[in-house]
């Protein structure tokens, strides 16, 4: 047309555009559009815009932003349609900037951005880490009423869980399920994540599960997925049922998921099927350094030092690419093993590496090595030892330490010394070697910093105390002591680790000893000290000593902390001092230290045992008013105090408010329960807990059957007793002598001579040995209802049997005068007085019949 000569109109060179667009003629209508802007025509809106969109399908989006510029500088109204297909271009061509300036204006025009224009902004932004504009881009979007598509969820789910903002990634995804939105495949894997970071391995189970049922999974991507949530979790067996369930799918294996089977062996330290798989994984690529490192730490774990070391060896020939976390294991076994010369090589090499220029291990490691020889006192004095540093000297002194060469230990620990946490260093080290229990490499690096005039940090002392106190060897834990404790700057984490150490030992009187010594000397020990020790001396029953630790902590007004006022209340309770118990929690209170859930608990029983019901409950009160989150322990103490005091109705009230806290009985709790109805003989109700324990999954057991048995007797529903000692039996709980007795005494006090005799034998057949008290209560029997004879028959046949008892001896003496065996009578009474028993004159035969 333009070769003619003929003059085109705006229309025609319009027509002509499109055909060229529509023809997908682009280079054509490029070179016609010049032609046509040369003669100072210019289209319309409708014909830039099928040109745009023309070139935007072709993905010619520099043409498309071209022709933009152009309709602009032309001031060519732009519509909806052209800011869509040009913001669309910018994004695709990296211009971020320009793209949210198009889209302002486009909004100033009072045009509302589709959801597609949306959706490639915010994919575009949350991929450059700008969270906050991304989610402000959202809520502009949902505030024009815009309901978003599965991929800019998919964005935004991303961007969340890259920012660990679980709880909005969950809103969003109820959001989409709200709104109908289409969840695929990637979004579910997304969800199954953001379940696996949140700890809620079931509803990533639950979601998995689901996404199989719908059956949109289409790669091994969601399946790895899975696998690596049931890794995280420590599920390992979960985890490789995963992979095994895609091997029975013939779903091919990503070097992701090779990873993930790999990490799962190293778990479950399956060796042969984590070499077998690293093979695998070998042939593939070559494996990235992470995996590397997790297998030789297993080597390491297992202590098979022989393959690290040909492990090192064949990752160094398939030329892995060292990163420093993987250079720094491989130093490790050099290290451990001694092989100085392999060590000094291999740091040597990495040191010249570009990647390792500014890596602060390998230069720390080269100053350790070398020393003086290459830098100057003034160079490492002021070197920062930061954690790679730490480990740079560690892993050098390790090294010489396991050579066995003394002189370069110490010319390492020299230097290291010089250093601003130099000092530091060491004794974390000396606290590794003795945690790792590699107590030899622990004792000479302690030597060597004795040597060099340097005295341990506390934690390294005390560690090395507390190795010995758990060996028991109380000894060499003294002479640590004794090494760095010669000051009243002593610290509390020495005089804790000795104290520790004399408990382990089982030297709680030398202990206080110590601790006497001490004292004198003007050396305070701290909380925990005195407390490990008090506690130590109650335990073994030592509460004099005790109390006179308690007393000199309240009198010197010692600053105490909860653990130790709970130990000295505790203490105090078992030693039966109960006015000390008090006095002790009031000094806690006027100190201000905070009482804690035992304390009150303590105090419960320290104002129960001393008869003073109303302090008690009193406490537990005050425990609820001020916030404390009460357990069963503390419920339970009350209650068994308010049914020791008969207090019935109290206990039943306190049980029930325990529940209605959200508190689920247990079996100790019940027990004591159905044992205050027992005192009461309110066996309905002890019946009836024992069906609810039993539904809620809470099995009665010994201690349960005995007070219902004491609920029955109490009442003399004797045969619903016997019928409970059937049940337990039949239940598999075997019956004690106790079961019995409690049967005996309730026959017994009905005058059933026959119904006690039967359960005796019942007793006997039962392949229990009578106790004491079964003796007794028979015996009782028949004195108190005037069998003579079968009473006198009866202490005849147990007496070789059982100990020296008053009551059993005393009852044979009054059986025996009632009888007329006077001779018989005397020759009891002459033992018992051998023994220095005294005899009981008030007993009476038949004194059960005369008040009948």
């Amino acid at each position: 047309m333009l070769e003619a000569g003929c003059e085109p109109d705006e229309v025609a060179c319009g027509t002509m555009l499109c055909a060229y667009a529509r023809w997908g003629r682009h280079k054509a209508m490029m070179s016609f559009f010049s032609a046509v802007q040369e003669r100072g025509i210019t289209p319309s809106t409708a014909v830039f815009n099928f040109m745009l969109s023309s070139l935007q399908k072709r993905s010619l989006h520099e043409n498309v932003i071209s022709i933009w510029k152009q309709m602009t500088e032309k001031g060519v109204e732009l519509n909806h349609f052209t800011f869509t297909v040009v913001i669309c271009s910018l994004v695709k061509e990296g211009h971020a900037e320009v793209a949210f300036k198009t889209l302002n204006q486009m909004k100033s025009l009072k045009f509302i951005p589709e959801e597609a224009t949306y959706s490639i902004l915010i994919s575009l932004i949350s991929k450059n880490g700008n969270y906050d504009d991304a989610f402000r881009l959202y809520e502009d979007m949902r505030s024009q009423g815009i309901i978003p598509s599965n991929f800019t969820c998919a964005s935004l789910l991303t961007m969340y869980y890259r920012k660990e903002d679980y709880p909005k990634a969950l809103a969003l995804f109820e959001e989409m399920e709200r709104y109908g939105i289409k969840i695929d495949e990637v979004i579910y894997g997304l969800l199954i994540r953001i379940y696996g970071k949140l700890g809620l391995y079931e509803d990533a189970q639950k979601t998995f599960e689901d996404v199989k049922k719908l059956g949109v999974i289409s790669n091994e991507k969601t399946y790895t997925t899975m696998a690596q949530v049931h890794l995280n979790a420590g599920n390992i067996e979960d985890a490789l049922n995963i992979m095994d369930e895609m091997k029975s799918k013939n779903i091919s294996f990503s070097n992701f998921c090779y990873g993930i089977l790999l990490r799962c062996y190293i778990m479950k330290e399956d060796l042969a099927s984590a070499e077998a798989v690293f093979q695998a994984l070998s042939k593939m690529q070559i494996p990235e350094c992470g995996l590397c490192k997790d297998i030789l730490n297993l080597y390491m774990r297992l202590g098979l030092t022989e393959k690290a070391k040909d492990f090192i060896f064949q990752i160094r020939k398939i030329q892995v690419e060292f990163d420093e976390e993987l250079l720094k294991t491989v130093m490790k076994v050099f290290c451990i093993e001694g092989m100085v010369r392999d060590a000094v090589q291999l740091i040597r090499e990495f040191s010249a590496s570009k990647t390792f220029e500014d890596s602060v291990f390998t230069q720390t490691f080269s100053v350790a090595i070398h020393g003086n020889d290459r830098f100057s006192a003034t160079e490492i004095a002021s070197m920062p030892l930061d954690q790679p540093g730490a480990m740079a000297f560690e892993l050098a002194l390790i090294l010489y330490i396991a050579d066995g060469n003394t002189m370069k230990a110490e010319e390492t620990l020299n230097l290291l010394l010089k250093t601003a946490n130099g000092l530091s260093v060491a004794s974390q080290l000396i606290r590794k070697f003795t945690k790792e229990g590699d107590i030899s490499k622990a004792e000479d690096l302690y030597k060597l910093l004795m040597k060099l005039g340097r005295k341990p940090e506390d934690v390294a002392s005390a560690s090395l105390i507390n190795f010995y106190g758990k060996q028991k060897n109380l000894k060499e834990a003294l002479n640590v002591f004794a090494s760095v404790a010669n000051s009243s700057r002593t610290g509390n984490l020495i005089y804790n680790s000795i104290i520790d150490s004399y408990n382990r030992c089982d030297k709680q009187e030398e202990a206080y000893t110590f601790y006497r010594e001490e004292m004198k000397k003007g050396h305070v020990l701290g909380p925990v000290a005195i407390s490990m020790l008090v506690n130590g001396l109650s335990n073994c029953g030592r509460y004099t000593e005790a109390e006179a630790i308690i007393h000199n902590s309240l009198r010197a007004n010692l600053e105490l902390d909860t653990v130790a006022y709970n130990t000295f209340i505790k203490a105090m309770l078992q030693a039966g001092k109960l006015r000390l118990a008090s006095r002790v929690y009031e000094h806690m209170l006027s100190s201000g230290v905070p009482p804690s859930i035992q304390t009150y608990n303590t105090m419960i029983s320290v104002y129960g045992r001393g008869r003073n019901l109303d302090k008690a409950v009193k406490a537990f009160d005050i425990a609820q008013k001020m916030g404390i989150s009460l357990d069963e322990k503390a419920y339970t103490n009350l209650i068994c105090y308010y049914g020791k005091a008969g207090k019935y109705d109290e206990a039943s009230n306190l049980f029930g408010r325990m529940q209605e806290a959200g508190i689920k009985p247990g079996q100790v709790s019940c027990n004591v329960m159905i044992n205050v109805y027992a005192a009461a003989g309110l066996y309905q109700e002890a019946e009836v807990l024992m069906h609810s324990m039993r539904s809620s999954g809470c099995k009665p057991d010994s201690l349960t059957y005995l007070a219902l048995i004491r609920a029955y007797t109490r009442v003399g529903e004797c045969s619903e007793a016997e019928k409970a000692i059937d049940s337990m039996q039949k239940e598999g709980i075997s019956p004690s002598c106790a079961h019995f007795n409690v049967l005996l005494s309730g026959f017994a006090k009905g005058g059933l001579i026959r119904e006690v005799e039967r359960i005796y034998n019942n007793l006997m057949n039962a392949e229990l040995q009578p106790d004491l008290e079964s003796h007794s209560l028979m015996l009782r029997c028949y004195m108190d209802y005037g069998h003579v004879e079968e009473g006198i028959s009866f202490f005849e046949r147990i007496s070789k049997s059982v100990k020296p008892d008053r009551f059993i001896m005393s009852a044979a003496v009054h059986l025996y005068r009632s009888a007329g065996l006077v001779l018989k009578a005397e020759g009891v009474l002459r033992s018992m007085n051998s023994f220095g028993i005294p005899f009981l004159e008030k007993l009476e035969v038949g004194s059960k019949l005369k008040a009948d």
